[in-house]
């Protein structure tokens, strides 16, 4: 019974924690809940997961709802998606740093286009900000999946 309990929570964690994130949304920290596309990127270009890229389109949706952004995450998440579906020189899977650098570029990209979307200070500052957040954070978040993997009680 606890096995299968473990187990369920193994299976389920990229789910849940995307969920959690978007759902804790706090207009500093996590603003619209976009501390979910740390969970989105990883398990769909790091860890693939099957079938977990049609739900991370429709958590995209739901960040650009929050933002009141049209499709601008879920167009960037396409746009990722395809470019790691041709790649051939680079393999996300077996990197040491879990791709970070590549989570910075798919995130820098993103906002970098907002910064000039509304070219102002406070939107300058608050996206500079939003984007060493969000790659701070990924180490932890990403290591969540490796604690877990290893985890097991008997």
């Amino acid at each position: 019974m606890i096995r299968n309990i473990i187990l369920f929570l193994k299976k389920s964690l990229p789910f849940l924690c995307t969920l959690f994130l978007w759902r804790l949304s706090i207009y500093f920290w996590n603003p619209c809940g976009i501390l979910a596309l740390i969970p989105i990127f990883y398990w769909s270009f790091v860890k693939p997961i099957h079938m977990f890229s049609l739900f991370c389109l429709f958590m995209c949706f739901l960040i650009d709802y929050r933002c009141n952004l049209p499709l601008f995450w879920t167009c960037l998440y396409c746009l990722f998606y395809a470019v790691n579906g041709f790649q051939n020189y680079i393999d996300f899977q077996s990197t040491e740093t879990k791709s970070r650098y590549a989570f910075m570029v798919f995130s820098g990209l993103g906002i970098l286009i907002l910064i000039f979307y509304g070219l102002t200070w406070k939107n300058f500052i608050n996206n500079l900000w939003l984007f060493l957040w969000l790659n701070v954070l990924y180490i932890p978040i990403t290591s969540l999946d490796k604690w877990a993997q290893n985890h097991d009680r008997h």
